[in-house]
């Protein structure tokens, strides 16, 4: 091709045709300009491709991991829920001074000493935040979403961790306190291997009354009753955001 145009040039030169050269030199010049115009809009083209193609890929991730998290929310939930309604009959037992026709009830409630962690998968918004393609999100409706998703996955954090460090503390004290033998005993023995034992139902049922009368069982029960219902709404919150979240990256692909 460029011998052609090669060709071309000398012909005009040759045959003293400078004013049609001159065209001809301009008109190549033009056909030079948009080719190279041309090229470049391919280029951009085939780059804005690729870097979709990869944001939409941090987006997957960022879905999958959303996902993840609202599943281990409903299971929080469910326990949380059981947990919180116990503590709640138990605490009506105490105010009605009706502990001991509720000794069973109380020392169910002894599952609010359990620790509970919610632990999000953060990797994949993490990776887009650490990469060139978050610029892309900045400022949409994506990205305010995701910032609040993010904070109230802090503010959950804050809350398990004194509720769990508060816990520790009391279960330290009642350690102490209490020789936990046949608490643990009824816990974790089947009915009938523990019938069989030397120790009668009634001392089981007498240790059982005092280690729930303690304050700090008690006060667990009590804060269980209140706090649970705070972080079931925290957890309710988080879940909305993340369909929310979901729909957005949904609509972004579509």
């Amino acid at each position: 091709m460029i011998k052609f145009f090669r060709h071309i040039r000398q012909r005009l030169l040759s045959e003293g045709k400078t004013g049609k050269y001159l065209k001809y030199a301009i008109g190549e010049i033009i056909l030079v300009v948009i080719g190279i115009l041309i090229a470049l809009q391919i280029n951009n083209w085939n780059q804005v491709t690729k870097d979709d193609k990869i944001l939409r890929e941090y987006l997957g991730k960022i879905k999958s991991h959303t996902q993840e998290d609202m599943r281990m929310l409903d299971s929080l939930t469910k326990y949380r829920k059981n947990i919180g309604n116990l503590c709640k009959k138990a605490r009506t037992a105490i105010l009605d001074k009706k502990e001991e026709e509720n000794l069973l009830l109380l020392m169910g409630c002894g599952s609010a000493f359990m620790e509970f962690h919610f632990k999000p998968n953060t990797g994949g918004y993490e990776a887009l935040k650490n990469s060139n393609y978050f610029g892309k999100i900045n400022n949409t409706d994506l990205d305010s979403l995701l910032i609040r998703y993010h904070r109230l996955v802090d503010d959950i954090s804050q809350n398990e961790e004194s509720y769990n460090g508060y816990l520790k503390g009391q279960e330290n004290y009642l350690s102490t306190q209490f020789d936990k033998s046949l608490v643990l005993a009824t816990a974790f023995l089947p009915p009938d291997s523990l019938s069989l034992r030397a120790t009668s139902q009634s001392e089981y049922f007498e240790d059982f009354k005092e280690y729930t009368s303690s304050a700090s069982y008690r006060n667990v029960i009590n804060l269980a009753a209140f706090q649970f219902d705070w972080m079931i709404d925290l957890y309710s919150q988080l879940d909305e955001v993340g369909e929310n979240v979901i729909k957005e990256i949904d609509s972004y692909d579509n």
